[in-house]
């Protein structure tokens, strides 16, 4: 058990060295970097709403060079098409066959900056890669590069040039987080330069490390008291007349997979009710919506419902 704890503990030191690198260059916001790493470590996809301007880029930037990924940026636009995603088959005169140029999602880090500003069409093409790992183009399914990770930042929908995401693509997503304005300290320290540029974060991480943390997250305990825990959150929503519609199985797959990686950073190879509680919110939100007919338009978040009415024992 001693051997087994100082293991834990050395991933948890990595882990944190990764965060505090990151954190010198968004500065003021540990615990969203916390949270976006923990998506990573759970193999999620992560959604970063909030108004222009915030660092959401910077962020996905920074995470890229932290952990040593291959990054691509997507500027999602009105006339944006699915094939400048995925890449096209093209025909060679030369071979008198058609030949595959690969689109920008063959990278490990995507960006897929105001992704709300597409049509339904062409987000769409994200959904394979983003469950499966992989793409489809004219009948031919072509795996993405390991450690394929997505992070997908989205307007307020009450901006011009918006369209919603589906469901069916919100579900996809592991977690939902935003930054939101920075401290007056941190923006005053931001504006005497005291803020690293992205440009000069560090890598921490490295490909082989990145993916026996990932690996290590799925060997986390998870007790069946901890699942019942996950089980009567999940069911309360799914109760008639308090939300809109209920978590789906994969949801609460997402609470379990992302209690495991917030408890990895940690350091422990065990799950309490207080990692559940932690990632519940980013997890929970932006698959389930409260019924404003039983609630009134408050925007209450279901997260904050739940946790108030739903006990851990």
């Amino acid at each position: 058990m001693k051997r087994m704890g100082i293991f834990w503990e050395r991933s948890r030191v990595l882990i944190l060295k990764a965060i505090d690198e990151v954190g010198k260059a968004i500065l003021g916001k540990e615990h969203e970097i916390r949270m976006a790493t923990a998506c990573l470590m759970a193999q999620g996809s992560l959604l970063i709403e909030d108004l222009p301007g915030m660092g959401k880029t910077s962020l996905s930037k920074a995470l890229s060079r932290v952990f040593g990924l291959s990054y691509q940026r997507i500027q999602f636009t009105s006339d944006l098409l699915p094939a400048d995603i995925i890449g096209v088959s093209i025909f060679d005169k030369n071979s008198a066959d058609f030949v595959f140029k690969s689109g920008p999602i063959f990278s490990q880090l995507i960006l897929a900056d105001e992704i709300n500003r597409a049509s339904p069409k062409t987000q769409s093409a994200l959904l394979e890669a983003m469950e499966e790992k992989q793409v489809t183009v004219d009948g031919v399914t072509r795996r993405l590069p390991e450690l394929f990770f997505v992070i997908a930042t989205q307007n307020p929908s009450s901006q011009m040039g918006t369209f919603p995401l589906p469901e069916s693509q919100l579900d996809r997503f592991l977690m939902r987080i935003h930054l939101g304005y920075p401290s007056a300290e941190a923006e005053k320290a931001l504006l005497m330069g005291k803020a690293d540029s992205v440009a000069d974060v560090k890598a921490i991480v490295n490909h082989e490390e990145l993916a026996k943390l990932q690996h290590q997250v799925t060997q986390v305990h998870l007790s069946e008291p901890l699942v019942d825990y996950i089980l009567r959150l999940v069911h309360a929503t799914r109760q008639r007349g308090h939300f809109v519609c209920g978590m789906s199985p994969r949801g609460s797959s997402a609470l379990a997979r992302s209690a495991k990686a917030w408890a990895m950073i940690d350091g422990r190879d065990f799950v309490l009710p207080e990692d559940v509680q932690a990632i519940l919110p980013a997890v929970l939100d932006h698959r389930v919506y409260v019924n404003s007919a039983q609630y009134g338009d408050k925007g209450e978040a279901a997260s904050k419902i739940l946790l108030s009415r739903i006990s851990v024992g």
